[in-house]
């Protein structure tokens, strides 16, 4: 089974409290685990942006759209019971649950921007409705996603603008900005086109250049595919300069036969394809012709901060 959606938690939620009573957040991840019947994988799998794992986080909205709809409550910090309300709630399905939830959300905004007109106070604030059956976190690391692969396509689109000898420069650049040549000054080298012997560049491992890999560049239209013959030449030119590193890069894609044969050579040429995509992402990550456009800083609780506080037990 694949990890539930948050909405498809909910009603797993409240039967859970109304059966053992008030519960940890944290404490809820395993019980609900083994409703849903998930492998250890499937809990501990995080966000590919490393904002936590996908399981717990989907528990943590599910609870707070409860709670903000007046279904289950806070009698602590990280402590969650159900409300008389939601007893009539516990065989709904979990589509009627979110409904409700839907509803009682839109309410509570309403009422709260009506009073702080009243007051005469500005409310700027956006409430994230349960609208899909994404949490907010997963909205946000779905258009983070968007936007990647969006560059991801005018970095090729670009780099197949240019000239064949500026993409053999730039996949240079590129393997310096990944750290490969480490502290050489000048490590990396585009040869001459006249007589390059198949090789298009060279990184020096080692000052005194003992250690070598030699890259090949095709700056291929994305419809093209490099096939097995052109890997094995890549592969023949290697032999000829007596290397056993290379790193073949293009802007397009690598054919069956070709990816087959380079997992054949089994370590004796330590050979790596880079296809566009990869390609595209290497330079994003590593920010080779890139430029930060905008930091967005999210912040959450500071439990070792609030939990050294002393509670107050007359609170209801």
């Amino acid at each position: 089974m694949s990890i539930p959606k948050y909405n498809e938690i909910m009603p797993n939620i409240l039967r859970y409290l109304a059966e053992h009573g008030e519960q940890q957040f944290r404490s809820l991840e395993q019980p609900l685990a083994s409703e849903f019947k998930l492998t250890e994988k499937q809990i501990s799998q995080e966000y590919e942006s490393g904002n936590g794992t996908v399981f717990l986080d989907r528990i943590s909205w599910a609870l707070s759209y409860l709670t903000n709809s007046g279904l289950t409550e806070r009698p602590r910090r990280g402590v969650y019971k159900i409300t008389d309300t939601a007893q009539k709630f516990l065989d709904k399905s979990s589509e009627e649950i979110q409904q409700f939830v839907k509803a009682q959300m839109a309410l509570r905004t309403a009422e709260q921007k009506a009073m702080k007109v009243e007051q005469g106070f500005d409310d700027d604030r956006t409430e994230l409705l349960p609208t899909s059956n994404q949490t907010p976190q997963e909205m946000l690391n779905t258009a983070y996603k968007s936007i990647r692969q969006s560059t991801y396509d005018q970095i090729i689109d670009t780099v197949l603008s240019k000239t064949p000898s500026e993409f053999e420069g730039l996949v240079v650049k590129l393997l310096e900005r990944m750290g490969y040549g480490g502290e050489v000054k000048n490590a990396g080298t585009v040869t001459q086109a006249s007589n390059d012997g198949g090789i298009d560049g060279i990184i020096k491992e080692d000052i005194l250049g003992l250690g070598k890999i030699h890259i090949q560049a095709k700056r291929y239209a994305r419809s093209n595919t490099v096939g097995r013959e052109e890997v094995q030449k890549f592969v023949g030119a290697l032999a000829v300069a007596q290397s056993n590193k290379g790193v073949f890069i293009t802007t397009s894609s690598y054919s069956a036969g070709a990816i087959a044969y380079a997992e054949s050579l089994n370590g004796t040429t330590n050979l790596v394809l880079i296809n566009g995509e990869q390609l595209a992402k290497y330079m994003y990550d590593y920010s080779l012709g890139m430029q930060t456009k905008q930091h967005i800083e999210i912040k959450e609780m500071d439990s070792d901060f609030w939990d050294g506080m002393q509670n107050d037990s007359k609170v209801s």
